[in-house]
């Protein structure tokens, strides 16, 4: 069956907003993605290797691997059972839930950063009290964490509500009625049914971890070696004039949001072919 036509615009029109829609991506994408890489390799491979070999380079990239590795896995459980709670029961204060959920899109990171600081920081509301049981959340790994999981947590609910929403609960009343206990409906008929829709959820939400900056400098103090993640440490070189150096680090984090693009479309591809396996 051929398809029709979406609109009624001539094929000059047509083809003018395409070549607008390429120029406009490729000046601010596309250009700016080929200048990191170039900027990165313009003095050799061995520059490189060694900007990305420096302590305070490993220790960067083993502190954003560490905040996305601890926030990831949380915010896809919370998400799983926010999800699973919005759209399977109806409750007072679910509107207000759900604009919760979104609040972190809403609030600018800095903010974020500066309210756990206000919270958890030595002149803070609990900071006397941390003090005093020697625990340090600011300027330290958890505040890192902390600051991650806050601007990260909409990003797997948000895929899966209106997923779960659209395929509403025949399957699992069905699983219910033939004597299935809540675990295995869970394992057996909601895992399988959202499997796309939360690997994607993931990978956004891992993608905006570990290329989080603003929340995270409020908190992680900018210590060299010890609480600076891979941004931030980006922006430490560049502030030095080590120019290499901070595009080598921002060639690997431009690396890893081209792998999460692909993986990302990777999924897509597999969501829409599944889709036609249904129909």
């Amino acid at each position: 069956m051929a398809h029709r036509p979406v609109t009624t615009e001539s094929a000059p029109v047509r083809w003018l907003l395409i070549g607008l829609a390429v120029i406009v991506l490729s000046l601010f994408l596309l250009l700016p993605l080929i200048a990191v890489f170039v900027e990165a390799f313009r003095r050799g491979w061995d520059v490189v290797v060694a900007s990305m070999s420096e302590d305070a380079a490993l220790s960067a990239i083993k502190m954003t691997l560490l905040a996305a590795g601890i926030s990831v896995p949380l915010n896809t459980t919370f998400g799983i059972a926010a999800a699973w709670l919005i759209t399977k029961f109806r409750f007072r204060g679910r509107s207000f839930l759900i604009t919760l959920i979104d609040l972190p899109f809403a609030v600018s990171p800095v903010i974020a950063g500066l309210v756990f600081v206000l919270l958890f920081g030595a002149k803070g509301w609990f900071g006397p009290w941390l003090m005093e049981h020697d625990l340090q959340i600011i300027f330290a790994l958890p505040g890192i964490v902390l600051a991650t999981v806050f601007v990260t947590f909409p990003f797997v609910a948000r895929e899966l509500i209106p997923l779960m929403e659209s395929q509403g609960s025949d399957q699992e009343e069905a699983a219910v009625t033939l004597g299935a206990s809540g675990w295995q409906i869970f394992r057996r008929v909601t895992i399988p049914n959202i499997k796309w829709g939360l690997l994607y959820g993931v990978l956004l939400c891992n993608a905006r971890a570990m290329g989080e900056f603003g929340a995270v400098s409020v908190v992680s103090g900018h210590t060299r070696g010890k609480t600076n993640t891979l941004p931030l440490h980006v922006e430490i070189l560049y502030n030095e004039y080590q120019f290499s150096a901070a595009f080598a680090c921002a060639a690997l984090l431009a690396l890893l949001a081209l792998v999460t693009l692909g993986l990302k479309t990777a999924v897509e591809h597999f969501t829409g072919h599944s889709a036609k396996g249904r129909h």
